[in-house]
C-alpha cells in the first residue's frame, strides 16, 4: 500500500512538473512571438494598429506620407526654387539683349565708318550699298540716297582744293561780264578800305585766303560762304555746285554715324 502511494505521488510530481514546463515554454514562446511579429500582437489586442497612411506606406515599403505642415514647407521650397530660376532667365535674356544691341551698334559702326572713307577716297561702295539700305535706308533714306549718288560719282575733297586754286584769279579780279567803269570802281574800292580791328579784312585777296584755308580743313560750307562774297563768284558756279553736293554728302554722312551711335540703325541684320 505504501509503496503504490508513493509511486501515484511520484506520477502526479511528474505530470504536474511536465505541465509547468511547457506552461512556461508556450508563456516564452508567445512572447518571442509578439515581440518579432507584431501582426499577432496586434490581433492579439496587445498593440494598437498604425493610422491608416502609414500602414499603406509600409505596405509600399515606402516612407510615411508627409503630412500637412511638410506639404506646405515642400511647396513653399518648391515656389522659391521656381522663382529662382526665373530670375536667372530674366537676367540671362537681359544680358543677352544687351550683347545683341552693342553688337547691332558696332556693325552698324563699322558700316558708317566705311561708306565715309569709300566715299572720302572716291572709290565705289560695293556690297556697302545693300547694307547702308538694310540698316538706315528706314528712317534716314534721303541721306542714304546721298551717300550712294555721290559714291557713284565721286567727289573728293583734294579735287575740290585743287579747282578752287585754278579759280583763284577769277575770283578775286571778277569776271569780264559788266562795264569797264564797274571794274575801275571794283580795283579803286580795293584800294582803301576801313573796317572794324575785330572784324575780318573784306577785300578780295584776305577773302580768297580764308575761303582756301576752310576748304583745306575740310569746311566747305564756311569757304562757300566766304566764296559767294567774292568779286568773281559769278565765274564759280560749276565749283559752287560740287563744293554743295560736296557739303549735302558730308551731312549724310554725319547723320549715318550719328544713327549708328545712338541706336544701331533700323535693322538688326
Amino acid at each position: 500500500m505504501t509503496a503504490t502511494t508513493n509511486r501515484t505521488r511520484m506520477s502526479w510530481s511528474a505530470r504536474l512538473l511536465i505541465g509547468l514546463v511547457l506552461v512556461l515554454a508556450g508563456a516564452g514562446a508567445m512572447t518571442w512571438g509578439l515581440a518579432h511579429y507584431p501582426p499577432m500582437a496586434r490581433l492579439l489586442g496587445v498593440a494598437n494598429s498604425p493610422p491608416a497612411p502609414a500602414r499603406q506606406q509600409a505596405a509600399l515599403g515606402g516612407n510615411p506620407a508627409p503630412g500637412p505642415a511638410q506639404a506646405i514647407a515642400g511647396s513653399s521650397a518648391s515656389d522659391g526654387r521656381i522663382s529662382d530660376v526665373e530670375d536667372r532667365l530674366a537676367r540671362v535674356e537681359a544680358q543677352s539683349a544687351h550683347a545683341a544691341g552693342s553688337a547691332g551698334r558696332a556693325d552698324a559702326l563699322v558700316i558708317a565708318f566705311a561708306a565715309r572713307r569709300a566715299v572720302d577716297r572716291g572709290v565705289a561702295l560695293g556690297y556697302l550699298e545693300n547694307l547702308l539700305v538694310q540698316r538706315f535706308g528706314q528712317q534716314h533714306q534721303a541721306a542714304v540716297a546721298t551717300v550712294i549718288t555721290a559714291a557713284r560719282k565721286p567727289l573728293r575733297l583734294s579735287d575740290l582744293v585743287a579747282d578752287y586754286e585754278t579759280l583763284g584769279p577769277a575770283l578775286r579780279r571778277g569776271g569780264s561780264k559788266g562795264s569797264w567803269w564797274s571794274a575801275v570802281s571794283s580795283e579803286l574800292g580795293s584800294l582803301v578800305e576801313v573796317h572794324s580791328a575785330e572784324r575780318p579784312s573784306g577785300d578780295s585777296e584776305a577773302r580768297y585766303q580764308r575761303a582756301l584755308q576752310h576748304l583745306s580743313m575740310g569746311d566747305a560750307d564756311m569757304a562757300l560762304a566766304e566764296t559767294m562774297r567774292m568779286p568773281g563768284a559769278a565765274n564759280a558756279q560749276p565749283w559752287v555746285a560740287k563744293a554743295r553736293r560736296y557739303v549735302a554728302t558730308q551731312r549724310a554722312l554725319d547723320e549715318i554715324e550719328s544713327a549708328a551711335l545712338l541706336g544701331g540703325g533700323d535693322g538688326k541684320g
